[in-house]
């Protein structure tokens, strides 16, 4: 009699921790944007990403974490992903509204979830997700669409994404929280070269530490930390389709902050992509266990 309650438990802690993390890294993103003049979108990850770092070494201590041969090289390529997601997705932002990249890069975690999927119900969740997308993204409401340059940064930016989903989970599993600590530890030393070489002097413009710092926190160093909790406690399937909740914060935060108006079509999109979510939600309790047992 008392399985069921601790049961419901379990499942809803993982799914309200990944809506905090989106809510989160998309009013970042938003954020973020009002650097891009000063330092530009490769300046921004390099601030967003070495600020990050720091606070999640003094708060995770990821020294503690036991690496093998085998273990680095997963904790690598997972850093590895989680720097190039955040500098393409930057760049995709200087041309593209916050929803459509957002939309655009989805398409790697929704890659990952139809690449997992088995059951028949599950592809009609994915098929919901694919069809609010397609209305979410504004192609032929103008003469010339969307930017394809910024177009194809940010579906770079789901090809990372899809790998950091991956090597996220067996990372997380094998080293807990501390791994999304060591990630963007990594992720840093990946952009910073490119940061520097890009904004030069600029990053050390006063003004933009307390926007960095918060940028970080909010992009960065809050949802990362509940996304690998996440990570570890939901199959990687259901992680990627209710990932499709994202473009839906993303247009919402574009709406709030930037004044990016959305239309008919793209209210219906995000009606769909959440009806979607909250379908895969509903079938995540008869999957198999996740790699990691929740607490």
């Amino acid at each position: 009699m008392n399985v069921q309650p601790r049961s419901l438990a379990a499942t809803l802690f993982p799914i309200g921790l990944l809506l905090i993390a989106m809510a989160s890294i998309q009013s970042g993103a938003s954020l973020a944007k009002s650097m891009f003049p000063v330092v530009g979108a490769q300046g921004t990850t390099t601030l967003r990403l070495i600020f990050a770092s720091i606070i999640m070494l003094v708060i995770l201590r990821p020294w503690r974490a036991r690496l093998t041969a085998s273990t680095l090289k997963t904790v690598v390529i997972y850093g590895l992903a989680l720097g190039g997601m955040n500098l393409l997705f930057y760049m995709s932002l200087r041309t593209v509204p916050l929803g459509v990249a957002v939309a655009l890069e989805f398409t790697g975690p929704l890659a990952v979830a139809l690449y997992a999927s088995r059951r028949p119900i599950d592809f009609f969740w994915i098929g919901l997700a694919v069809i609010g997308l397609l209305l979410l993204i504004p192609i032929g409401q103008t003469g010339s669409g969307i930017d394809l340059e910024g177009a194809g940064y940010a579906l770079g930016a789901g090809v990372c994404w899809a790998l950091y989903i991956l090597y996220g989970q067996k990372a997380g599993a094998e080293n807990g929280i501390q791994t999304a600590a060591l990630g963007v530890m990594i992720a840093a030393l990946l952009v910073t070269p490119i940061g520097i070489a890009h904004a030069g002097s600029a990053l050390l413009t006063a003004s933009l530490i307390p926007v960095a710092l918060g940028v970080a926190i909010l992009s960065t160093a809050l949802p990362y930390s509940l996304e690998m909790v996440a990570l570890t406690r939901m199959p990687t399937r259901t992680f990627g389709t209710l990932m499709s909740i994202e473009p839906a914060f993303g247009a919402l935060s574009g709406l709030l902050f930037l004044n990016e108006v959305l239309t008919f079509a793209q209210w219906m999109a995000i009606a769909a992509i959440i009806t979607a979510s909250i379908g895969a939600t509903l079938s995540m309790r008869r999957e198999r266990p996740p790699l990691v047992a929740a607490d």
